[in-house]
């Protein structure tokens, strides 16, 4: 019986080691700034508004992967990236994985508005974090950032500015990810 389980453990953390080796692999092309953390990384729990004013916490969004980026409307690489953001919410979001935009900053709802109509952003969400405090809590220095969150709520990747989230290898690495936890 405690044969069995020590395997079961060994197992599991060669299993958790394989995993890790194979996501470093494909930090290739659009994925070669994403940085994985030695060990996953608290997150703010600070709460953030949507449009109407409504109060979330990242907490909220727990029980699958969320790429969480930082942007804003007056960041000219923010906004290259956001179609791409948006791609990859319709191909890959849904039980397992979610996209969610965070406008950190001076972001006045209008201007959210009239971006995401004029570029057709439809698939992402309209948070806001007026006062930069989670962007702060969490050392977003600089936009965009992105981070990638575990079902747990844990941060475990960031990539500093902007990249093609619908690409090739960002698609690989992050079905990897969604593929090893289920």
């Amino acid at each position: 019986m405690i044969r069995g389980v020590i395997f079961s453990v060994l197992y599991m953390a060669l299993a958790l080691g394989a995993n890790a080796q194979d996501l470093e692999a494909l930090r290739v092309g659009e994925m070669r700034g994403l940085v994985f953390h030695a060990e996953p990384v608290p997150v703010s729990e600070t709460p953030f508004i949507d449009m109407e004013d409504v109060e979330h916490r990242l907490s909220d969004l727990q029980g699958r992967y969320i790429l969480l980026n930082f942007w804003a409307t007056w960041c000219a690489p923010c906004r290259h990236e956001m179609p791409y953001l948006n791609t990859l919410q319709h191909e890959l979001g849904g039980e397992d994985f979610k996209v969610v935009t965070l406008a950190t900053g001076r972001n006045p709802p209008p201007a959210i508005r009239r971006f995401f109509e004029e570029t057709g952003i439809d698939a992402l969400p309209m948070y806001r974090d007026p006062g930069q405090t989670i962007a702060r809590e969490m050392g977003v220095f600089g936009l965009p950032i992105t981070v990638l969150l575990n079902p747990e709520g844990q941060e475990i990747a960031r990539l500093r500015g902007d990249a093609d989230w619908a690409s090739p290898e960002a698609f690989a690495l992050l079905r990897a990810l969604i593929a090893a936890e289920s």
